[in-house]
């Protein structure tokens, strides 16, 4: 791909006295959101930069879905703003314009088929993040909008005098009247997200949010849970409460009861430090926005399908009827035989061990294992291995009908930037694409009014 220099711009009208800004847009970061908002706003007629201080643009793409790219979730409009909670309404006009249907055509009409997997995520059909990164390349290419890679920017500024932003970059300043901010948040910093766009926005007066890692693994110092690394149930329901001296007032928990609780119900993977897996990254937020060092327990019921009475009854009937069997036989249809016999300790039985010789009290102490197992937690793992980042420029002071600060006319934003962070299964790509089309159009609208206005 041709990267012409930000230096020699297309030619376009002059601009200001002073700056002489020739584009109509620039864009900072070439992420999912960057790479889309700048594509579209070039397709419907503005002169875009787009800057990226990677040399190579898309890298969080490469990286996702274990390299897969899980770009969307097979749901509609509404199912994406439930999943967000709170922050979904913000979503409405972003996915009215943009929805999950209109990302898949998209990429699959850059020449990507994509795939739905049982959990609703969708991916490409190749399992190639790579093919998606360069689809979206393809696109942006043909639109004409100009791509500057290896070059960081450093700071932005707003010049009253001459009415547009002038960014500073390591190769010079460029200007525009128009500025998009998609540079991501401080997940995966080996993509090259280190956060500079919070700065950028509380100099230009917006309140930014307490910031954490989210969908970020969870510790655990137990031994009984280390010794089950590598072990996957494909559906548990876990419920993560926040310790009383570390609940802070940033936490802002989906499906929860409050904001020291959540809960989630999917797969759970035992890790050598503690638990992985898509139920634990969904609830990790909640402990990791009270507090860096905040402790809690995660309480697990290992097999969600089984009521607690009728296990309970399940397990006298057995009793009554064949006492001479091992302990082992009650856990055997339900869990793995790793996960049975670490149950069994916990409610201080044996394999072995008669299921006359039971007695209430174990056999109580036994269905408390199975459905409310409560594991203390120590944390959670950092940015290093957080697929998105809690918190953000926050949401009241954005126009959610065109993502345009409402403290800086002509900066806008769109992205992980923002205060919104959803689950995990394609959730978070979605809102990037959608609030950047969304941001992309309004501003088109804007400045081709003004054009013809002249």
């Amino acid at each position: 791909m041709s990267v012409p220099s930000p230096e020699t711009p297309p030619p376009g009208p002059a601009g200001p006295p002073g700056l002489n800004p020739k584009w109509d847009l620039i864009v900072i970061g070439a992420g999912p959101a960057g790479l889309l908002g700048a594509t579209r706003a070039a397709e419907l007629g503005l002169r875009v930069l787009l800057i990226e201080k990677n040399r190579k643009p898309g890298v969080k793409i490469l990286m996702s879905g274990g390299t897969r790219c899980n770009l969307t979730q097979a749901t509609d409009a509404r199912g994406i703003v439930e999943a967000f909670g709170p922050q979904g309404p913000f979503l409405h006009s972003a996915l009215a314009r943009f929805s999950p249907a209109d990302l898949v055509e998209l990429i699959e009409a850059e020449g990507v088929p994509t795939k739905r997997e049982p959990t609703g995520k969708i991916f490409p059909a190749s399992d190639r993040a790579l093919d998606v990164q360069q689809a979206l390349l393809r696109r942006l290419h043909r639109s004409g909008a100009t791509l500057q890679l290896g070059v960081a920017v450093q700071e932005i500024v707003f010049e009253e005098q001459h009415r547009a932003f002038l960014v500073a970059t390591e190769s010079g300043p460029v200007s525009a009247q128009r500025v998009l901010v998609t540079t991501g948040g401080l997940s995966y910093p080996g993509c090259g997200t280190t956060g500079d766009g919070y700065h950028w926005a509380e100099r230009l007066g917006h309140t930014v949010t307490p910031r954490a890692p989210s969908l970020v693994p969870l510790r655990s110092d137990q031994a009984w849970v280390q010794a089950l690394s590598g072990l996957t149930l494909p559906d548990a329901a876990i419920t993560l409460e926040v310790d009383g001296d570390e609940r802070g007032s940033g936490a802002r928990p989906r499906r929860s009861v409050g904001r020291d609780r959540a809960s989630d119900r999917g797969g759970l993977l035992f890790t050598h430090f503690g638990f992985s897996g898509p139920a634990p990254l969904n609830v990790s937020r909640t402990l990791t926005l009270a507090s860096p060092t905040a402790q809690g327990r995660l309480i697990c019921d290992f097999a969600p399908t089984y009521d607690r009475t009728a296990l309970d009854g399940d397990f006298l009937k057995r009793i009554a009827s064949d006492g001479r069997r091992g302990a082992g036989c009650l856990v055997d249809d339900l869990l793995p035989s790793r996960l049975g016999d670490a149950v069994l300790a916990q409610a201080g039985l044996v394999r072995h061990l008669k299921l006359a010789e039971i007695g209430r009290v174990r056999l109580r102490a036994l269905v408390e294992a199975i459905k409310a197992s409560p594991v203390p937690l120590s944390g959670a793992l950092g940015y290093e291995k957080a697929e998105v980042t809690a918190g953000g420029v926050a949401l009241a002071e954005v126009n959610s009908r065109t993502m345009e600060s409402r403290c800086r006319a002509g900066l806008y934003f769109a992205g992980e930037i923002l205060d919104l962070d959803g689950p995990i299964g394609g959730f978070n790509f979605q809102a990037a694409f959608s609030t950047a089309w969304l941001a992309a159009e309004a501003l088109a609208a804007g400045v081709n009014g003004e054009r013809a206005a002249r």
